[in-house]
């Protein structure tokens, strides 16, 4: 029995998903004639209270496309350090927006409102313009921390003060609301604009969709289009998004609690070292002597189990809807006889 816990990434349609798939009506997304796609973005736009929304190839794409709509070159973007929109999208900023970035070193993936206040450059010939505060919840190398809900409010009211947008990388954002008893609508009335993945613990195949007003959407879709992201009967993959938005987000909690199990079990182990606070369905721990991280992959690889080793002393597990009960009991069992 293989538990694959690098990402959330890699869970599998479930065949009931595939049947909404296989029984979807399409069209030509990029006419704007997919009947299903646009059930998709008219559904999420709504579950957020937003204008409009636009269905991307990835949370990458949707995260980028926002960026270059809320920017113009030469500006500067605020984020954590530890942002995906950073360190794991191929630089994407500078490539395609042409932004420098003011990468903040906020705790777990978060930032504050004073951080961000004393980010933004005065106006001046010589500074680059600070137009854009870009942030992560829950966050990926934050290990999979929430934000409070009045600090991002904070934010906000940083944002209206100093004419900045606000964009959120909402990769698992419904983990978020899970965890933190929260809706989608509160978070539609704060940002500009957010991109919600629904190919990570929701459990669809491909796709991510951007909210925002109508104008910011019409100029997502023309970006959307110049990144090679029309697609065309793409609703066979908007089938699977509309099936997870209603069949998979209250079962996230399931993998909060499995990552939560497994902590407890590392916890009495004299191996593991610092283990980042469990919110959500990421887990980050420390490996110590005599394992490295490295070491300590390889080993539970033998067993069937796969997990990333994302430094040279922390692993990484992502729970997920593919990962059962009696998985996470025989990885507390392997655990324990270490």
């Amino acid at each position: 029995m293989i538990t694959d816990l690098r990402s959330d990434t890699f869970t599998k349609p479930s065949p009931a998903m595939l049947q909404a798939m296989f029984k979807a009506e399409v069209g030509d997304d990029v006419f704007g004639e997919d009947p299903t796609v646009n059930k998709l973005e008219a559904m999420m736009a709504e579950m957020f209270g937003m204008e409009a929304a636009v269905f991307c190839a990835s949370g990458t794409m949707g995260n980028q496309i926002a960026i270059k709509c809320h920017t113009q070159p030469g500006d500067e973007v605020i984020c954590d350090k530890l942002s995906h929109v950073y360190i794991y999208e191929g630089g994407g900023i500078a490539f395609n927006s042409g932004c420098q970035v003011n990468a903040i070193d906020g705790i777990n993936g978060k930032i504050t409102a004073q951080q961000v206040t004393e980010a933004i450059n005065p106006i001046a010939t010589y500074k680059a313009r600070t137009s854009l505060v870009s942030l992560e919840n829950t966050t990926n190398r934050g290990g999979g921390s929430c934000y409070e809900f009045a600090d991002i409010q904070s934010i906000k009211d940083v944002c209206l003060q100093n004419k900045l947008k606000l964009h959120l990388d909402g990769a698992r954002l419904f983990n978020a609301l899970v965890a933190k008893g929260e809706t989608p609508k509160q978070y539609g009335e704060i940002f500009d604009s957010i991109s919600v993945c629904l190919s990570k613990g929701l459990g669809a195949p491909v796709g991510s969709v951007l909210v925002g007003n109508r104008e910011f959407i019409d100029r997502a879709r023309r970006v959307r289009k110049v990144l090679g992201g029309g697609m065309r009967q793409a609703g066979y993959l908007a089938a699977a998004g509309i099936f997870a938005l209603e069949n998979n987000i209250e079962r996230l909690a399931e993998d909060h609690l499995h990552a939560k199990q497994i902590a407890n079990a590392l916890a009495e182990k004299p191996f593991v070292g610092k283990i980042m606070p469990v919110e959500t369905n990421i887990l980050i721990f420390e490996v110590l002597q005599p394992y490295t991280a490295k070491s300590f992959a390889v080993m539970l690889e033998k067993a069937g189990i796969f997990t990333m080793d994302i430094s040279s002393t922390q692993i990484r597990m992502l729970f997920h809807l593919d990962v059962t009960d009696k998985m996470v009991q025989n990885l507390v069992t392997f655990i324990q006889q270490l």
